[in-house]
């Protein structure tokens, strides 16, 4: 099975990292002494949460891991190696570094003099004790035909297992992108907790988010995970927060999770949410004195440009409710601000920073690792307002029902014979009698302004686009057009690790159902999956974009099976 093998490579990997450590570093004899004197009184150094790496440049890569002495805080002071084989018998690159408990014993360092598109070995230790060895790889320079990029989004730890994680290393992935919800925020009795128990995966602490402390304890329920150690021990990760990391639905301001005073200032919630991300997280922090400028690019080559962007803290405005669009009392105020053309996302200074990159890049593929769906993903107000996932009563199921129908029906309608429309049927097609709005206005549809100016700057440009995404705990494959209908490029999304889907929120409907709905209704969907758990592997090559959707047919076991489920090709 999937999982026995998977905990013989991790068993493998430890041991392999005790058996070749070599040589013991260069140390006095008084040295030796002190260092068997606390392993004596208070244990060797555990690894617990084993080793990573990210952020991956031509010539460095960060190097992760978290070390302490279980009956002591004290700092623990190791070397960490960069070596060409896995004996470690040609170190290239090392160096010393403190895990600190001011850093919650974590470790990061910038291994440098590292040499473009090669794999490396890489370990951290002491006299006596060895993390286990960790695989990564820098980036390719000019040339590279080729790159094979792993597309994360949405574990949820009590939601059911990572097997999505390990998959992907079988899959061929060479590098890790993570578009945010690393970790969830919720009390163990919150959201999507209900199996949590039978499965052993009960959050810790219990309690919601809060503060510093935790935060890194839950990071380090998460990191203990075997198929999420396993994949950061062999793929770079490449990895940008969502609202989870911090609370649901977060903006500049605040978050529909976060209650102000009762729960302390936002402010003092984001500082220990993102300090404690940047500790556990294998990232190169952009700007210390600004945790929440995480935006950077990623250049693999000529071929692809990867600009991951921040879309929650720096920019974002509050999303607007659904329900002020369709009621017709709020509805003119809530619509004058959702189309208002100074409606922030990014935020200025990104906005300026993501254009300049798309200047200053010659790769034939600009790539956007962000959070949430780019393309538009609209439907009438005559559906929106019936099909309510809030009212599952019979009437309710059976309006909601009736509304997509009618719709559905004048729209074949008018693609066949347009002169046989109805009058009522000519009005659910009429914008101005049936505008079409988006069901998620957390996503770029509750900021049309500020995705009209990043999808009209690619195209003014030239460039072809592609923008990944996550969030949504579904697969999505779409096209990303002007307001105008132009082409800019294509959206793929991967669904979730193990956060439940639209086969929860609509459980009414079929996931035959659901798919009928949103292709019907949604002319520039390619291609959905509402209902299964898995990931994304993104092949990039000078002649394509290729997408490949791999599913899991549980995440409630240890016992699964993994298929391919679709492939969209998006040609340069």
């Amino acid at each position: 099975m999937a999982i026995d093998r998977r905990r013989f490579m991790i068993h493998l990997a430890s041991a392999s990292a005790v058996a070749t450590s070599g040589k013991v570093m260069a140390s006095d004899s008084h040295s030796a002494r002190e260092e068997k004197h606390w392993r004596r009184i208070h244990g060797p150094i555990e690894f617990n949460y084993g080793v990573a790496s990210g952020d991956p440049l031509a010539d460095r890569v960060i190097l992760w891991t978290h070390a302490h002495r279980r009956h002591t805080p004290i700092p623990i002071r190791m070397r960490w190696e960069v070596s060409l084989d896995a004996r470690f018998r040609r170190v290239v690159s090392s160096g010393w570094t403190v895990a600190h408990p001011d850093n919650g014993h974590t470790v990061k360092v910038d291994a440098t003099n590292l040499r473009p598109g090669h794999t490396y070995f890489y370990r951290f230790r002491t006299l006596f004790d060895v993390s286990p060895v960790g695989v990564t790889r820098t980036l390719p320079e000019k040339g590279v035909q080729g790159v094979k990029l792993a597309v994360f989004s949405c574990s949820n730890y009590p939601a059911g297992f990572f097997h999505a994680y390990s998959e992907a290393v079988r899959a061929g992935a060479q590098y890790a992108v993570h578009l945010g919800d690393y970790i969830y925020e919720y009390a163990a009795d919150g959201y999507a907790s209900e199996d949590a128990g039978t499965l052993g995966r009960v959050s810790q602490p219990r309690n919601e988010l809060l503060s510093l402390d935790d935060y890194r304890r839950r990071y380090a329920q998460y990191r203990s995970d075997p198929d999420l150690k396993q994949m950061h021990a062999r793929l770079p990760m490449i990895a940008i927060w969502d609202d989870h990391e911090i609370a649901n639905d977060t903006w500049t301001d605040g978050a529909e999770n976060h209650t102000e005073g009762e729960e302390g200032a936002f402010g003092t919630r984001v500082a220990a949410a993102l300090k404690a991300y940047h500790e556990w997280m294998p990232i190169r922090t952009p700007d210390v004195n600004d945790l929440k400028r995480g935006y950077r690019s990623f250049d693999f080559g000529d071929l692809l440009s990867l600009h991951m962007l921040e879309t929650r803290l720096l920019g974002r405005e509050q999303p607007i409710d659904i329900v002020s669009l369709v009621n017709p009392e709020t509805a003119p105020e809530a619509l004058a601000a959702l189309t208002s053309p100074t409606r922030e996302m990014l935020g200025t200074e990104q906005l300026n920073w993501l254009q300049q990159r798309f200047i200053q890049s010659d790769a034939v593929w600009q790539v956007l690792g962000q959070q949430v769906l780019m393309a538009r993903m609209e439907f009438p107000v005559s559906i929106l307002t019936a099909l309510n996932p809030a009212n599952t009563s019979p009437e309710a199921i059976a309006a909601g029902e009736r509304a997509v129908q009618d719709y559905l029906t004048a729209k074949a309608i008018a693609a066949a014979n347009p002169a046989a429309l109805t009058p009522l049927q000519q009005a659910l097609l009429d914008p101005r009698t049936n505008p079409r709005l988006g069901y998620n206005l957390d996503a770029w549809d509750g900021y049309p302004a500020a995705r009209e100016m990043v999808l009209g700057t690619a195209s003014a440009l030239g460039k072809r686009l592609v923008s990944l995404a996550g969030d949504t705990h579904n697969a999505w494959y779409n096209e990303l057009r002007l307001i105008d209908g132009t082409l800019v490029g294509e959206e793929f999304a991967t669904p979730s690790v193990s956060s439940p889907g639209l086969e929860q929120a609509l459980a009414t409907l079929s996931p035959a159902q659901t798919t009928a709905i949103f292709r019907g209704v949604i002319d520039t969907l390619k291609f959905t999956d509402t209902f299964r758990r898995g990931f994304l592997l993104m092949h990039f090559t000078q002649e394509a974009a290729q997408g490949e959707w791999y599913f899991l047919d549980t995440v409630k076991s240890q016992t699964y099976k993994v298929s391919k489920g679709f492939t969209g090709e998006f040609s340069a």
